[in-house]
């Protein structure tokens, strides 16, 4: 079950953005933050921005606990390389990003609680773990019992976005491969993203 327990969409009103590129977002309406000051704009301080930045960047993944994401980052650190990309690259490689990404589930709160929920096979073993790291090459299917499930076929069928180049998808066989890691740029974010100041954030 996700995390968010209140609505998720009022996230969007509160960073000012429309973070899943949804047509039912509140902010297409209202786009200001919720609560009687929402109105009152003031300029972030730069802690302010590096601070939205990190929400933004953890929101988009169904809300990762704080924990976990901070654990990201310090791998991400652990590693050769560019630490943004390499965070994004962790994020990217979790199950339940690559379901969403696949279209196997119209949201990522939905891709969670389909992998939670047992809907899903990574090279033909059963996994419900949404944070499950992907490997060049692994294999994501449906369950044949979970085939004609509405939700499935709904946001296979949904037209709001693509499979990025870094995955591949049979939509008629309900599988998929995760090809490649992904750079930031290779990322379909519907708004803009910045994980370098997600690092600056963390290493102040």
């Amino acid at each position: 079950m996700t995390k968010r327990l209140e609505s998720k969409y009022k996230v969007n009103r509160r960073l000012g953005v429309n973070l899943w590129g949804r047509p039912k977002s509140p902010i297409t309406k209202r786009d200001y933050p919720p609560g009687q000051h929402g109105q009152r704009r003031r300029k972030p301080s730069d802690y302010g921005v590096q601070l939205m930045a990190k929400q933004k960047l953890k929101a988009y993944y169904g809300n990762v606990g704080e924990k976990q994401f901070h654990h990201y980052y310090e791998e991400a650190v652990r590693r050769r390389g560019d630490t943004s990309e390499t965070l994004v690259e962790l994020l990217e490689r979790r199950l339940d990003a690559a379901v969403y990404r696949m279209k196997f589930a119209i949201t990522p709160f939905a891709a969670r609680q389909f992998v939670s929920h047992n809907h899903v096979l990574v090279n033909g073993k059963r996994v419900n773990i949404p944070s499950y790291q992907l490997h060049d090459g692994d294999t994501v299917e449906v369950r044949e019992k979970s085939k004609q499930l509405a939700v499935l076929l709904d946001a296979a069928q949904s037209a709001e976005r693509e499979v990025p180049e870094y995955l591949e998808v049979d939509h008629r066989a309900m599988k998929g491969r995760f090809l490649r890691a992904p750079k930031a740029g290779d990322v379909p974010y519907p708004v803009q993203m910045e994980p370098y100041m997600v690092v600056e954030f963390y290493s102040r």
